[in-house]
């Protein structure tokens, strides 16, 4: 267990970019999925720092370590039945050497603070099946509750061109002809 450290979160800035790219390509290797290209590491950046912000990143450091040693990605999405802001986190991920030194902890706290602050309904993000830590960490010192009655589903970029390339060509999904 790591001891406990002086921790502080700062927004992105270009002169950490390089080592928010690291964190990204750290949690990819940790959730074993494969890391973002060169490319998507500069769209990242570009979604985090450009002139139409996609994405709000927050860094954390512990110590006097000048490199952050963990990361979260917020993305203010809507709820129509609450007519108020979401706050989803997409990403929250700690150097393992850094966790247990309340680096995560301080991240989740920073991110609820923001939801609340800017008034939003609810904060939302999800977890992989067997983050079994994670899930505990959210459920028993968050409160946060699962919610086991929707599914997540995903279309790729692959998926979304062939879907509407059969649209176009009058083919609904399962490859019948849409009735006019």
């Amino acid at each position: 267990m790591s001891a406990k450290l002086q921790i502080e979160l700062k927004p992105l800035a270009r002169e950490h970019v390089v080592s928010f790219c690291r964190l990204v390509v750290a949690l990819a290797e940790f959730e074993k999925l494969p890391p973002p290209e060169e490319a998507a590491q500069a769209r990242l950046v570009e979604d985090a720092l450009g002139p139409k912000p996609r994405i709000e990143v927050w860094l954390a450091f512990a110590g006097n370590d000048p490199a952050p040693c963990g990361y979260m990605i917020l993305v203010e999405t809507y709820s129509s039945f609450l007519a108020l802001p979401t706050l989803y986190l997409e990403d929250l991920f700690v150097l393992p050497e850094r966790r247990n030194a309340g680096v995560g902890g301080a991240l989740l706290k920073k991110a609820v603070g923001l939801a609340h602050e800017r008034g939003c309904g609810r904060m939302e993000w999800t977890a992989l099946d067997w983050n079994v830590n994670a899930q505990q960490v959210y459920e028993q010192r968050l409160g946060a509750k699962r919610m086991s009655e929707w599914l997540l589903y995903r279309m790729n970029r692959e998926d979304m061109t062939r879907y509407l390339s059969a649209q176009a060509d009058g083919i609904d999904t399962v490859g019948n002809s849409i009735s006019e």
